[in-house]
């Protein structure tokens, strides 16, 4: 049964690159950007 599911799993990793190049790499969530903390305060 391993054996099965090894070689349904290299299809299935087959088929999404076929598709990723035809089609191009599926779409991906952008990162959520860090806030990056600033010293606003003017010298005086």
């Amino acid at each position: 049964m391993d054996y099965i599911e090894n070689i349904l799993d290299a299809i299935g990793e087959w088929i999404q690159r076929a598709i990723d190049t035809l089609l191009g790499p599926s779409a991906e969530p952008e990162p959520e950007a860090i806030p990056i903390p600033v010293d606003d305060r003017r010298f005086r």
